[in-house]
């Protein structure tokens, strides 16, 4: 059995992931860890950049918290600013315990003005979703993206494919010569 550590103890972050590794690799057998360490970016990553760093800064010191897995995960939501609107997104990185390393982004999407006026005023996304939709811990659930597709996408799909795609140097490891 293999061992993934993410650095999250968010379900949604933590069933992504899961689901994303028995999709690459459905012989294996994994158990999952979350542990909480920090990113070292913002709280709420404002460009593409900080947003990747943040889940590879998170992978990394998931490797160090905890020692004793085959992965670790770091995943990490952001907005970027672009042409007037602004976009949402995630960073996948994967860190073997052998020092392969995979990343992935999910799809992009545009926010609605009122959740992007409130983002620039220093809220965090998913503050930002609870106050214009009336919810209540919406990023421990669907999210923006479950939100705004009345839930054809929920968070957990949406960051499953993007797990799979950081997963493709461990599963072509002569291509990516890990």
């Amino acid at each position: 059995m293999k061992k993934i550590v993410i650095a999250s103890k968010n379900p949604v972050k933590m069933n992504a992931t899961l689901a994303g590794f028995k999709k690459m690799f459905p012989d294996e057998e994994f158990a999952i860890e979350g542990v909480s360490v920090p990113s070292g970016v913002s709280d709420q990553p404002m460009t593409d950049a900080e947003t990747f760093l943040g889940a590879k800064n998170r992978a990394e010191n998931a490797s160090k918290e905890r020692t004793d897995a085959d992965f670790f995960v770091g995943i990490e939501g952001g907005v970027e600013e672009k042409n007037g609107e602004m976009e949402s997104f995630a960073w996948v990185a994967i860190k073997a315990k052998d020092n392969g390393f995979g990343k992935g982004r999910t799809g992009t999407f545009f926010l609605p003005p009122r959740v992007a006026e409130l983002i620039k005023q220093g809220k965090e996304l998913g503050e930002a979703d609870d106050i214009v939709f009336q919810r209540t811990n919406s990023k421990q659930e669907n999210g923006a993206i479950g939100i705004l597709t009345g839930n054809v996408i929920d968070r957990t799909t949406y960051y499953t494919d993007a797990v799979v795609i950081a997963l493709i140097p461990f599963k072509n490891r002569e291509l990516y010569l890990l």
